[in-house]
């Protein structure tokens, strides 16, 4: 058998493939909303490891496997090897000989491309502290929900350089939108990355100004897990970057906002945009189960 295909950043998929992934999980959606049978894979295991914790990682996948006739194994480091030291390339070689298809959610970005290079299954990025693509999936089927197609339009993300931030540079990249990254000083994602889409991404450290005409305003956490005892320091910081009614009425006015959750209401966003009845946040939330099925079904046919 050929080695499977992995889905470690938004890059390992061409733009077409990743626009039939969300057309998929937006037909996926309604199906499984009116009841159609979707378990085309009886007996198919899906690892699931977690060095982070999570809720909607979990859910979304846990529950997708099922709907798609399989089984979700949760594997933590205190309940396996992994977590008294035995070699990621070991894991992967015994994990992978077992299950059908592995997801990770891990600290180092290095952890899962070791871990999928010596896979013999399919292994999706679920977060790592570079990149969470699975949330862009969810992200961008939201948005083409909602406003149709992505492309020529322009996204502010305000706050952190974090691993949502990055991911956002691929996708403006992937899907052909601009981005404007509006974040304190010395909180910039990725300087290469930045280098190598500056056609399309650039920083501004001024969020009024960074938001101005946006079609979706985008936010995240201030400090991200692993990062707790920064959150006093960096309150400080980014209090001037929270996503409010005020900033909103800067960016176009059928802009839309969004947040992967969980979010400190108050802070990074307010109080009101999270319980606003037009909000789309929850049905962000609720597309990473659609996104991941989809994900997966197509990371599963491929590797027959």
């Amino acid at each position: 058998m050929a080695n499977p295909r992995h889905f470690l950043t938004l890059l390992d998929f061409s733009p077409t493939e990743l626009r039939a992934i969300i057309d998929r999980a937006i037909d996926m959606k309604a199906d499984h909303r009116q009841g159609v049978d979707q378990r085309q894979f009886p007996g198919l295991v899906l690892g699931m490891i977690f060095a982070k914790s999570s809720t909607r990682t979990r859910v979304s996948f846990e529950a997708g496997m099922a709907q798609l006739g399989g089984h979700a194994m949760f594997l933590s480091p205190q309940d396996t090897q992994l977590g008294r030291g035995e070699p990621i390339e070991d894991s992967a070689r015994v994990i992978s000989s077992m299950v059908d298809i592995v997801m990770i959610r891990t600290f180092g970005h290095d952890v899962v491309e070791r871990f999928a290079a010596h896979s013999s299954v399919p292994v999706i990025n679920a977060l790592t502290d570079d990149y969470h693509p699975c949330q862009l999936l969810a992200d961008m089927q939201t948005w083409i929900e909602q406003r149709g197609d992505p492309a020529g339009k322009r996204v502010c993300w305000v706050g952190d350089g974090n691993n949502m931030c990055q991911s956002y540079i691929n996708a403006a990249r992937q899907f052909d939108f601009e981005l404007s990254i509006a974040c304190p000083a010395g909180f910039e994602p990725d300087a290469a990355m930045l280098a190598a889409n500056r056609d399309r991404v650039f920083v501004d450290h001024q969020p009024e100004s960074a938001v101005a005409g946006a079609d979706l305003v985008v936010t995240d956490v201030w400090a991200s897990m692993g990062q707790e005892e920064e959150q006093q320091a960096r309150a400080e910081k980014f209090r001037p970057y929270q996503v409010n009614a005020e900033l909103m009425s800067r960016a176009a006015s059928d802009a839309l906002y969004m947040h992967c959750l969980p979010a400190h209401r108050g802070e990074e966003i307010s109080a009101d945009l999270m319980d606003a009845n037009d909000t789309v946040i929850w049905e962000e939330a609720e597309n990473r189960l659609h996104a991941q099925k989809a994900l997966m079904e197509t990371l599963l046919l491929a590797n027959r």
